[in-house]
């Protein structure tokens, strides 16, 4: 992820992620169990939070590293629980947390390289 824009990435996550927010408050909310569209919504919640990240870092050049830990960690964690929401695929349970690591190492390092200026 060398060339990954920052605020590209952001812009592009928090667009699907508002459309896919939608999606699930309206066209899934007679469809799935209420723990599902809990999942559902629970990664569409953190993908806003990985794009609103993004989009903050986009400006301070000196975020080489952050940026592409959040974009991953973003695309894994709500990934994964959109699609166990969507099929029931309980197995992704188990990958979802990898995503989780991602987003949290992402926001550490933000902050370090921020303090390291």
């Amino acid at each position: 992820m060398r060339n990954l824009n920052p605020t590209v990435a952001g812009a592009i996550l928090a667009a699907v992620g508002v459309a896919l927010g939608a999606f699930g408050a309206h066209a899934l909310r007679e469809r799935l169990d209420p723990a599902a569209l809990a999942n559902f919504e629970t990664g569409a919640r953190y993908q806003m939070y990985a794009a609103l990240a993004l989009l903050a870092l986009g400006g301070r050049p000196g975020q080489r590293r952050a940026p592409g830990l959040l974009l991953s960690g973003a695309v894994i964690f709500s990934g994964t629980l959109y699609v166990l929401s969507l099929t029931g695929e309980r197995w992704l349970g188990a990958v979802t947390p990898v995503g989780g690591a991602l987003l949290i190492a992402g926001f550490v390092v933000a902050a370090l390289d921020a303090r390291g200026r």
